[in-house]
């Protein structure tokens, strides 16, 4: 059964419905009169035949969802970080009724009513590419930009061939020794950036008998805002180390046993990483010397800002360090009272933005999810998460992926969500929920990701449940879906979030966002000025809704 409407902008919109084994699709495509020839807007039901339930247990519930599916050009790069939450409201956003469709929602067993109503949009949809992202990547070579020999071999090995955009652009600054901010999309490549001319340039300091490593007093410090982070930083001069380039690196953060840290930094390290409060307190202890430091990284600085200890460390790094010490400021995001305040204090700062700042992946598709419910349904928190639940098992039951983050705002929500999963499987033969938050120890939080970045079995979807200590830089490999089940405090939170896939020059990914009341209009004014790459500071906070 099919319809032809002329719109009142002179487009054509057609639809489309069909049946098969009791199973309906819809397709809409609207024709754009400025619109490429691939423009694409998609319209599918749950029922979609390329989606095979992998649990058959659920039970149907009536709902009113429209999906649209949005993929950005590969010559718009798209990638941003964003926080953003918003309360539930009660308030709904209106909808064009042409483009609903009617399917069959999930009601888990056990769950009562449970169900909950929603539907899901977004902006254009453009054909999936296949094909590495050209855009990721500079025109120039290691070579042309003074890699040195050793160190090209060393990347080569680690299967880096080409540097990325950002990567090139803050070779010769960094390695030069000025001071700058190093910005760029989640995925982009920031650590590399900065760690490889700062390596090289140690190696290179070393040979030439002008600096080496000694007790008790590094040539780098790198401040990260988790502990997750600064582990994932380590792992990356490890790898560099085994693969050919002779250096030292340790972290220290909580968790660990302090006598350990200290024996290994009286042993002397070239690159020590370290969390905010373990660094001042090793400052504090007369256990650091900083007189030999040759770098301060800051990575993630706009998230570092926030952290209590962190201004007084950056005080204590600047009072103890030599006057020609190097900073960089490392950020996907970069609002301008963060900036304002690194002007004010390194006025001489040199800016490096690459040409995806304020974008996310063009390899990226959103789809937004409206669960504010029915016409008729009452509006309030409680059944503002039955929707959200409801959406997030129907996701689980058609859509199995290997990996799938799932954001919430509150270490309570978190549990919530992995009680639902948990209980909607209870074999665990189909799911594996893997909780990630500061309630837990880091040994645990060190274990779920582990067993996340592992090879998954065939036949089981890994959920990790977290809260925003997941988005602040941590690169996990591979991951299908990102689930915002809440909409970030803040609209800088956001691009972090859906940053966690669609990765690199080959990642690809899929980011559901529930929301609820007013927050539907701030998520697709964010995804708006996302695909155009303008910055989100003049974008409100849920809170100001």
């Amino acid at each position: 059964m099919g319809c032809l409407n002329l719109l009142s902008n002179g487009a054509v919109y057609v639809s489309l419905t069909t049946k098969y084994n009791n199973h309906s699709f819809s397709f809409s495509f609207t024709p754009s009169a400025t619109s490429s020839p691939t423009q694409v807007t998609r319209v599918i039901t749950n029922n979609d035949s390329s989606l095979k339930p992998s649990f058959g247990r659920l039970k149907p519930q009536k709902l009113k969802p429209l999906i649209h599916k949005t993929k950005h050009q590969k010559s718009t790069s798209n990638r941003n970080r964003d926080k953003g939450d918003a309360d539930e409201e009660e308030e709904e956003e209106e909808y064009n009724p042409n483009a609903a469709s009617h399917f069959k929602a999930p009601k888990g067993r056990g769950w009562g009513d449970g169900g909950g109503s929603y539907r899901a949009e977004s902006s254009q949809s453009f054909l999936r590419k296949t094909t590495p992202d050209t855009n990721f990547f500079s025109l120039k070579s290691f070579t042309d930009l003074g890699y040195s020999d050793y160190m090209i071999q060393s990347l080569q090995k680690l299967s880096f061939t080409r540097p990325s955009h950002i990567q090139a652009m803050a070779f010769a600054p960094v390695i030069g020794g000025k001071t700058c901010v190093i910005a760029d999309q989640s995925g982009s490549g920031k650590t590399l950036a900065y760690l490889v001319p700062l390596v090289q340039r140690l190696r290179q300091e070393e040979l030439d008998g002008h600096s080496k490593s000694s007790s008790q007093a590094p040539r780098v410090v790198v401040l990260a805002p988790t502990a997750e982070l600064a582990s994932q930083v380590l792992d990356n001069c490890r790898s560099m180390s085994k693969s050919g380039v002779p250096f030292k690196s340790m972290v220290i953060t909580g968790g660990f046993r302090q006598r350990t840290q200290l024996e290994n930094l009286k042993q002397g390290v070239d690159v020590l990483i370290a969390t905010p409060g373990r660094f001042l307190s090793l400052i504090k202890e007369g256990m650091l010397q900083l007189t030999n430091l040759r770098c301060a990284v800051l990575d993630e600085v706009d998230i570092l800002f926030g952290d209590e200890d962190f201004e007084v460390a950056l005080q204590h790094l600047i009072n103890s360090s030599p006057v020609a010490t190097q900073y960089l400021f490392v950020t996907a995001t970069l609002p301008k009272d963060i900036y304002s305040k690194l002007a004010e204090v390194f006025p001489d700062c040199e800016m490096i933005m690459g040409p995806s700042m304020h974008r996310i992946s063009s390899r990226l598709e959103e789809v937004l999810v409206d669960c504010s419910g029915e016409d008729g349904q009452e509006k309030t928190p409680d059944t503002a998460f039955l929707n959200k639940k409801s959406a997030l098992l129907q996701l689980a039951e058609e859509t199995p992926v290997p990996r799938t983050i799932v954001f919430c705002n509150k270490i309570e929500t978190c549990r919530k969500v992995e009680n639902a999963l948990t209980r909607f499987d209870r074999k665990g033969s189909n799911i594996q929920v893997l909780p990630f938050h500061a309630a837990m120890t880091q040994e645990s939080r060190h274990a779920s990701m582990k067993e996340f970045t592992r090879s998954p079995s065939k036949q089981v979807s890994q959920f990790m449940v977290c809260t925003d200590r997941a988005s602040r830089g941590i690169d996990f490999a591979g991951v299908d879906h990102v689930i915002l089940f809440d909409f970030p405090r803040d609209p800088s939170e956001y691009v972090r979030r859906v940053g966690r896939t669609a990765r690199g020059a080959r990642g690809e990914g899929k980011a559901f966002i529930f929301v609820v009341g007013k927050q539907i209009s701030l998520a697709r004014k964010i995804m708006e000025r996302n695909r155009k790459g303008h910055p989100l500071h003049d974008v409100p906070s849920a809170y100001e809704l």
